[in-house]
């Protein structure tokens, strides 16, 4: 039996390099054997964006292993593969990504309900200073634990 949600792929680098400013749920357009290799986990949304061209939505550059046990209809690796959104939110979209900085990333591939969904980031680039600044946060953020899990010992 399948569990509800199933976590697949994260972009760890994502929530780094960009200020999450809201989260979107799309569905993926996916082929046969696609389906079988990202059950296989065997999927990388690390260089992978999304974009809004012709009034849809495609990812770019995110990369699902050719499936093991396929034969000559094996899917291509790294095609564009379009995103399942409602027409409203493309548009509300397609103007937020008009404002100037702004970029769909995907932020995590996961299975609901034995469906293939991603969790896309509209982002804004952080620049180096907020990049050290996040950096120095976590750091004192687990001292901080540290100092608590001395005390309690």
């Amino acid at each position: 039996m399948e569990d509800r949600f199933m976590d697949v792929a994260k972009n760890k680098k994502a929530r780094f390099e960009y200020e999450i400013l809201e989260t979107i749920e799309a569905g993926v357009v996916l082929r046969g054997t696609e389906v079988k290799s990202v059950r296989q986990k065997k999927v990388s949304i690390q260089e992978s964006y999304a974009r809004i061209k012709d009034g849809e939505a495609y990812i770019i550059g995110m990369t699902i292993s050719p499936y093991e046990m396929g034969n000559q209809f094996n899917h291509e690796p790294a095609r564009e593969r379009k995103l399942l959104l409602h027409r409203q939110e493309l548009k509300r979209l397609t103007g937020k990504l008009k404002e100037k900085g702004l970029t769909l990333v995907p932020l995590k591939i996961y299975f609901k309900n034995g469906k293939v969904k991603i969790l896309l980031g509209l982002g804004k680039g952080k620049t180096t200073y907020d990049k050290r600044k996040t950096i120095q946060k976590r750091e004192a953020d687990r001292e901080l634990q540290r100092a608590v899990k001395r005390d309690l010992k």
